[in-house]
């Protein structure tokens, strides 16, 4: 928006656009305005001169597309700050003052007002130089609702391979932005269950799910503040490492009261890990090629770092002697839902019964989820779940992830968030074909849950890519093959200083945007 120029004052560098009238000049940025082809934004945002957002509102004409404002990077060339003028998108459950976030429902946008103020991740995302261009999709209220459950808004479309591959849920927006857009740099997004790592995992970019408590989540659409983390999707190892470097601070990590687990600690000590856990019971990938793949990157840890490989049969040594995995997977069940249910559903229903009378129109499962939310978890229950979830973090780490005289963390334990090499779309009734899988096959242990119980941090890596036939361009395309790297809580510094190293020495590399990560 237009501004009066002072006399004497000094603009930084870039494109303007100068109006006079007479007796003033005033002065306006430019914007270049890109479509989203891929659906993955819910709208363009730019930061008015009164420091809120304003939404551009404006779309393709012909198509729908949603048009993206973005800023010249003159604008930051002499600015210090670290991370000046790098574009970001925000999933659309982080409030932004000036913006009406929807949560990814219409029922709650309907009801919600807009956002008197930034919570304090973006606040500090701000401060340190960046760009928020625009709100991203997310599934509604973050769930974790296939493809073909969307119906307030329509899913993002993953550019990879076909273009018809699923990116996951609740931050596929972010995901598939990350993988589409060359001028887009960071997508911030969240995982409660498995949210930030498997649309990572399907688009073939970086994303990490940090350490419980790490970064506060004031302001943020809430699943359950026992396991709700504030995690980034990028497409380049060292840029992912100065961004993580400099976003999560100390004075921004949450209290236990809000975890549930004990005050985070950040150990001090940089040595990396030495040993690698190879799970026998949730790997090898289901792809032989993949998983040649993943034994060229095992080898290349171990040869470059001088790092041992030990197998154990992970989901075996927890329910021995860590927690019994019905109780682990009950109390999870109890965590997730109950803050929902509370400080959600209930509200939401409330209000639409008011304002509208009877039961707003939601996606399944949240229709149901919601129908049942007066008869959910108690508060008791939730107590016990959290409980149960402190006593055994400290026994799974003390046991799988101990620390050393030297390094925060002696292992890092390897899985696969997701579809082992195999296809999985955004298409049902692709999934069910030969040669491709649903996202999360059933009676199959979810190792994405691993962290949100522990607390853990939890990094997903693409390391390469293989061959598919596709049933939608009926031809051979290629879809990204990533891993897993799990280490102690409180060591994601070392964690991210380790993925440096790894890019350094070339065993990671940045990934590409469009149909194919490499």
């Amino acid at each position: 928006m237009p501004e009066k120029l002072s006399i004497g004052r000094n603009l930084p560098p870039g494109p303007y656009l100068a109006t006079v009238d007479k007796t003033d000049l005033s002065i306006a940025s430019v914007y270049r305005i890109y479509p989203d082809v891929y659906r993955t934004f819910m709208n363009g945002v730019y930061r008015y001169n009164s420091g809120k957002h304003v939404e551009l509102g404006m779309v393709e004409p012909e198509t729908g597309f949603v048009l993206v404002p973005i800023p010249s990077r003159l604008y930051s060339l002499y600015d210090p700050r670290p991370l000046a003028g790098e574009r970001v998108g925000v999933k659309d459950i982080y409030e932004v003052a000036g913006l009406k976030a929807t949560w990814g429902s219409l029922a709650h946008w309907k009801l919600a007002e807009p956002s008197s103020s930034t919570g304090p991740a973006l606040s500090h995302l701000l401060d340190l130089g960046a760009v928020i261009v625009g709100k991203q999709k997310t599934a509604q209220f973050a769930s974790a609702g296939d493809p073909w459950q969307f119906q307030d808004f329509q899913y993002p479309f993953n550019p990879r391979g076909d273009g018809w591959l699923t990116c996951s849920a609740s931050s596929s927006g972010g995901a598939c932005s990350i993988a589409a857009y060359d001028w887009l740099d960071y997508a911030l997004g969240s995982d409660t269950g498995t949210s930030m790592r498997r649309p990572a995992a399907s688009a073939g970019v970086y994303a990490n799910r940090p350490s419980q408590g790490l970064m506060a989540l004031d302001d943020v659409m809430p699943i359950s503040y026992s396991t709700d983390a504030c995690g980034v999707f990028t497409r380049d190892p060292w840029k992912w490492a100065k961004f993580t470097k400099h976003f999560y601070s100390e004075l921004l990590m949450q209290n236990e009261s809000m975890t549930g687990l004990p005050a985070l600690e950040v150990p001090n000590h940089d040595g990396f890990p030495t040993k690698i856990i190879y799970p026998v019971d949730l790997l090898p990938l289901t792809n032989p090629v993949a998983g040649a793949i993943l034994q060229v990157f095992i080898g290349k840890l171990t040869s470059v770092f001088n790092m041992t490989v030990h197998k154990l049969n992970v989901t075996h040594v927890v329910d021995t002697s860590v927690v019994n995995m019905t109780d682990l997977t009950e109390a999870l069940t109890i965590l997730w839902k109950y803050d929902q249910n509370e400080h959600i559903a209930k509200p939401l229903l409330r209000k639409w019964e008011t304002r509208y009378g009877g039961f707003p129109p939601l996606d399944e499962p949240n229709r149901s989820i919601m129908r049942a939310a007066a008869s959910g978890p108690t508060a008791a229950e939730h107590q016990a779940a959290r409980s149960l979830r402190r006593t055994a973090s400290a026994a799974f780490h003390n046991k799988i992830l101990p620390p050393t005289d030297t390094s925060c963390s002696e292992s890092i334990l390897l899985h696969d968030i997701g579809t082992g090499g195999i296809p999985s779309f955004r298409e049902y009734s692709l999934n069910t074909q030969s040669g491709s899988t649903f996202p999360n096959p059933p009676g199959r242990f979810d190792s994405g849950a691993i962290c949100p119980f522990f607390g853990c941090v939890d990094f997903t890596l693409p390391i390469g890519q293989v061959v598919y036939f596709s049933n939608v361009t009926f031809q051979e395309e290629r879809m990204p093959v990533t891993i897993n790297i799990v280490a102690r809580r409180g060591c994601d510094a070392v964690l991210m200083s380790f993925v440096e190293m790894m890019a350094d020495k070339g065993i990671l590399s940045a990934v590409k945007t469009g149909r194919r990560a490499f």
